[in-house]
C-alpha cells in the first residue's frame, strides 16, 4: 500500500490587513486651468437689483435687472457668510418700504376724506 498524497500545498494564511496603494500620481507641470469672473450685485433701498459679470476687464453682462428675492435666493445657496449680510440689507429694504406704503396708504386716505367732504 501506499502513502497518501497530499491535495495541494499548505494555505497561506490570509491577512486582514488591506494592500496598501500607491497614491495617484499627477503629471508634473500641468496645473488646472482655473477661471476668474467677478459678479457685482448691486441694489437700492427701492428695492431695485442688478447685476454685471466681468472676465478680467471685458464685460460678459452689464446692468442686468434681477428680482431681490433672487439675490436672496443665490446668496443662500452660495454661503451662509454671503446670505447674511444680503438679508440684512433685505431686512432695512422691506422695512423702509412698509414705512413708505403706510405713508402713502395714509396720504390716500386723507385724500379720500378730502374728496368726501367735497361733497
Amino acid at each position: 500500500m501506499s502513502a497518501p498524497v497530499p491535495d495541494a500545498a499548505p494555505a497561506i494564511p490570509q491577512t486582514s490587513a488591506p494592500e496598501a496603494k500607491a497614491p495617484a500620481k499627477k503629471s508634473a507641470g500641468r496645473k488646472a486651468k482655473t477661471f476668474e469672473l467677478t459678479l457685482t450685485v448691486t441694489g437700492t433701498a427701492d428695492g431695485e437689483w442688478h447685476a454685471e459679470i466681468k472676465q478680467g476687464n471685458t464685460y460678459l453682462v452689464r446692468n442686468l435687472a434681477v428680482a431681490a428675492a433672487a439675490v436672496s435666493r443665490a446668496a443662500k445657496e452660495l454661503h451662509e457668510e454671503l446670505f447674511t449680510p444680503i438679508e440684512a440689507l433685505m431686512d432695512e429694504a422691506r422695512s423702509q418700504q412698509a414705512a413708505r406704503v403706510a405713508a402713502l396708504e395714509a396720504e390716500l386716505e386723507a385724500a379720500r376724506k378730502a374728496l368726501a367732504d367735497l361733497d
